[in-house]
């Protein structure tokens, strides 16, 4: 594509002589530019990869894909509907649930928090529950026995064998007006799943023991339904309707999310398009070097084109010489922002304990890790992105270049 000729003058062009030393200031200021701008945007688009898989991950596995309710409120019989649902093709398991707010009251402190409750076994098929118990046991979570988060437990100095006392929101009429309802509980299960808002404001109880505590009877509120992927539940979410009850509806997991899945997205679209902007300067920094390297080097330029170089050599050239500042500056840029983002966590770790800050709080980003997904088709994009743009930078100058007239440059020389 490019002579031997071309090649070694581009080269020539990039190692500038010390009187040539602000062009290759210039130049360099923009391999830096560029190479800051594409890490930068592999780290954040990973980041923000990270935290949208994270948070779906725990999101269905906490939730499931699908969730039956009814519009009356409670389900009766909920074990045919169970049997029904799980008859259905895609479908991997089904959970009766039942939830409630409560008021959590320990040593005269209370705080919110919400109960779900299910039995032993589905709770011991919830690998996100189960494999993230850090004190007690799985036997634990049976009647009068409940699990919590370890924020929570931390909070309200909590610990396995400590006794709390729940109170439901609906009481019992009394001469004296409404009595909350209460019951005590023992701690059984403390858990950390990772995820700072179940961590500190949910209790998973047995189904049996929430159905006296909130009068339900043998009805629940809820039967949650995990496919055996996130694709299938689009597919089976017909196949459901037409097995449930005419009161009964279906929630989807992106209609209950919907607003924070819609924020991830918009907030990444945003974070691309700003961060493109640093390439785009980058690239105007080729432009401004290119530039002023063609009008220094415009004698050398009329005398190639006098021994018999043409336009397309100077074309070439100088193509060559501003396409090879992106080339590098893409390179190294790439490479920097996968290595940082393959050890963000270890980074974030190393720059918490040199400044003594907290750079990742999990009560506001909802997670206790920073986490980072390397998708390798995004980092395609932007390094083709990148290398395009730094192309397209140095056609002007390179134009330029070609279309100068031999005889006007050599006039007062």
């Amino acid at each position: 594509m490019f002579s031997p000729f071309e090649r070694m003058m581009a080269w020539r062009y990039l190692r500038a002589r010390k009187a040539e030393g602000f062009v290759s200031v210039i130049a360099g200021f923009s391999f830096a530019g560029i190479m800051l701008g594409v890490a930068t945007l592999i780290i954040v688009m990973s980041v923000m990869n990270g935290f949208r898989a994270e948070l779906v991950s725990r999101i269905l596995g906490l939730n499931g894909h699908l969730n039956v309710y009814s519009q009356s409120g409670l389900i009766e019989n909920f074990m045919g509907l169970v049997d029904r649902l799980e008859k259905v093709e895609g479908v991997q398991s089904v959970r009766p649930l039942v939830e409630g707010q409560v008021l959590i009251s320990v040593n005269g402190a209370a705080n919110g928090a919400m109960v779900r409750a299910m039995t032993r076994e589905d709770f011991a098929t919830k690998p996100i529950l189960s494999d993230s118990i850090v004190n007690g046991q799985l036997t634990n979570f049976i009647d009068q026995q409940v699990a919590i988060g370890v924020n929570l437990a931390e909070r309200l100095n909590l610990k396995i064998g400590d006794e709390i006392t729940l109170l439901a929101p609906k009481g019992r009429a009394s001469p004296f007006g409404t009595i909350p309802r209460s019951r005590k509980y023992s701690i059984g299960v403390i858990f950390d799943v990772g995820m700072f808002e179940y961590n500190s404001g949910f209790i998973f109880m047995d189904l049996k023991s929430a159905q006296q505590f909130f009068k339900l009877g043998n009805s629940v509120n809820s039967i949650e339904v995990m496919a055996t992927s996130t694709d299938k539940a689009d597919q089976i979410k017909d196949q459901i309707t037409n097995v449930i009850d005419e009161d009964s509806r279906i929630y989807d997991w992106r209609q209950a999310n919907s607003s924070f899945l819609t924020a991830l997205a918009v907030e990444r679209n945003v974070m691309f398009l700003i961060l493109t902007l640093i390439i785009l300067v980058a690239a105007f920094n080729i432009i401004s070097s290119m530039i002023m390297l063609v009008k220094d080097k415009g004698k050398d330029i009329a005398i190639l084109r006098t021994m018999g170089a043409t336009q397309s050599n100077m074309l070439s050239i100088f193509t060559l010489t501003g396409a090879s500042i992106g080339l590098g500056g893409t390179v190294f840029g790439a490479i920097l922002g996968i290595a940082f983002a393959a050890n963000i966590e270890i980074i974030r770790q190393f720059l918490e304990g040199l400044t003594g800050t907290e750079l990742f709080a999990d009560e506001i980003y909802f997670l206790s890790q920073l986490p980072a997904v390397i998708d390798w088709s995004d980092i395609l994009f932007v390094v083709l992105m990148a290398f395009g743009l730094s192309v397209l930078a140095t056609i002007y100058p390179a134009w330029r270049a070609s279309k100068l007239d031999p005889v006007e440059a050599l006039r007062y020389e």
